[in-house]
């Protein structure tokens, strides 16, 4: 392990009071200028750009590299072989994103500290992973977070669910009669399909969408989702969790869409048109992350999708930006 990867490790098992701002950025700053002499296709962007690294006073200074570069670049900023290949999932035609990972442990120390500070432990729960797209292909980070979280579990009814979809409700039904506390976690589509064919009427139950719909028809608003979900599960809100291939932590909802993030991360609005100026202030605009778990790839990404950042670090994400694909400083290298 790196000295540097040895610090954010520290840095996360730390609480957000104790971690402290002013710590997160020292360490931003650190890991920018590790990453821009490890990393060549992000030493190659910021090059490009012309930033002076020497003016990177601050981590609204640093360069962010837009995602599209996971799909045709290994960035990748560790000198050990990776021990696994995390990959997007993608339409037909479309390449998807590749992440190498150096060390697994700082993703599960990412997924499960995550986890913990906002949910509580893992063994509190029943962990149930409705996740079908995800399991019928390879690489999948989210699969690999769920397999782990549901071991953490140790309830003999967590597991993974394809279309088995009467198994799942009896699994509920049981557990509803047992009040064990219940996580069902699912790709959207899922979820949907699930409500509609087996409606159940489960109060207690948390239930958390991943997002996922791309090509399954029409993308509802997240409204109009959460909307047929309460009813088809009987809650009263539904939770959310906002990650990607492209990181190694999780930004989680508990409700209306309000996203909040680890302590090591942090978001940004980027104006849309100068994608290198963004504010830590509420904004709205394209969505930039920094992600200290990614410390051996890039930390700090620009994104397709759209953000409104709120007070502190709350956030929304009101859909992806119109013709992303053009947008930004990815034309540098395209």
């Amino acid at each position: 392990m790196s000295a540097i990867q040895e610090k954010i490790s520290s840095f996360i098992k730390r609480g957000g009071s104790e971690a402290g701002c002013e710590h997160f950025s020292a360490l931003a700053l650190e890991v920018f200028r590790y990453q821009l002499e490890h990393c060549p296709p992000y030493k190659q962007f910021v090059s490009l750009l012309g930033t002076d690294p020497g003016s990177v006073d601050s981590p609204e200074k640093i360069p962010f590299l837009p995602i599209r570069f996971f799909k045709s670049r290994d960035v990748y900023s560790a000198s050990a072989e990776p021990q696994k290949l995390f990959t997007s999932s993608a339409t037909t035609g479309m390449t998807p994103s590749r992440h190498l990972v150096a060390d697994l442990s700082l993703y599960e120390l990412s997924f499960r500290k995550a986890f913990e500070h906002f949910y509580g432990s893992p063994s509190e729960y029943t962990i149930l992973a409705l996740l079908p797209s995800y399991l019928e292909r390879d690489g999948s980070s989210l699969v690999y977070m769920a397999d782990k979280l549901i071991k953490l579990s140790k309830s003999d009814l967590s597991g993974f669910y394809l279309y088995n979809f009467a198994q799942l409700r009896d699994t509920l039904e049981i557990l509803q009669k047992n009040s064990r506390k219940t996580l069902l976690i699912g790709v959207s589509f899922a979820l949907l399909d699930f409500a509609k064919d087996f409606p159940v009427n489960f109060p207690e139950l948390t239930v958390m969408e991943t997002g996922g719909m791309k090509g399954r028809g029409v993308e509802l608003p997240r409204e109009e989702l959460h909307r047929i979900l309460m009813k088809g599960f009987g809650v009263n809100t539904i939770h959310s969790e906002y990650g990607m291939a492209e990181l190694l932590s999780q930004a989680y909802s508990s409700g209306e869409g309000v996203f909040q993030t680890p302590h090591w991360m942090e978001i940004f609005a980027r104006d849309l048109n100068n994608p290198l100026k963004v504010t830590s202030g509420e904004a709205k605009g394209g969505l930039n992350i920094i992600d200290l778990a990614n410390v051996n790839s890039c930390s700090f990404i620009e994104t397709e999708d759209l953000v409104i950042k709120e007070t502190g670090n709350l956030f929304r994400i009101p859909g992806r930006i119109n013709n992303s694909e053009l947008r930004g400083c990815n034309l540098l290298l395209g």
